[in-house]
């Protein structure tokens, strides 16, 4: 197997925007998940959830190329927090914050920052590599497969609802 997150130098990240600004700490942070011991992942993995999905539902443009690298550990073993990756990639495809303001509020879909286009794209990337449930469902991990199977469940149903991406 390649090592896990080689693709990362490919994205410019210094040209991407995240909750706190340039998405230019997502590589490390990724890495800090993907190789860190149980507390040192944890604490990375809740810094980038701060960063691409704030408060579990307000994504930003870094999100959507953010997610198949989460996609890439949620499949690795010897990532020690591979439910919580799995949570936040619910949290994802849940994300509807802007979609909704811009419900009510149309202007915004006009904003310089194409905020309901980023959510759009978030959720599409979370739903392109769905696959990955088949294995995280047949985990012996039962907080993974549980997780697994929650999102499993959303995202069927965001099919059913037909709602965009």
């Amino acid at each position: 197997m390649a090592a896990p997150l080689k693709d990362l130098e490919r994205v410019p990240w210094d040209t991407i925007r995240d909750s706190s600004g340039t998405a230019g700490a997502i590589p490390v942070l990724l890495h800090h998940v993907a190789r860190g011991d149980e507390p040192t992942a944890r604490a990375a993995l809740a810094t980038l959830r701060e960063r691409i999905c704030q408060y579990g539902f307000v994504v930003d443009q870094a999100t959507a190329v953010t997610v198949p690298f989460l996609w890439e550990l949620a499949r690795l073993p010897q990532v020690t927090c591979r439910a919580q990756i799995v949570r936040l990639l619910k949290n994802i495809a849940d994300a509807r914050q802007w979609e909704s303001t811009a419900s009510a509020y149309p202007k915004l879909l006009h904003h310089r920052h194409d905020y309901v286009g980023w959510e759009r794209e978030a959720r599409r990337a979370v739903r392109a590599e769905q696959d990955v449930l088949r294995q995280l469902l047949g985990e012996p991990d039962p907080e993974l497969a549980e997780a697994a199977a929650e999102l499993a469940s959303t995202l069927a149903a965001g099919r059913v609802s037909g709602s965009r991406a």
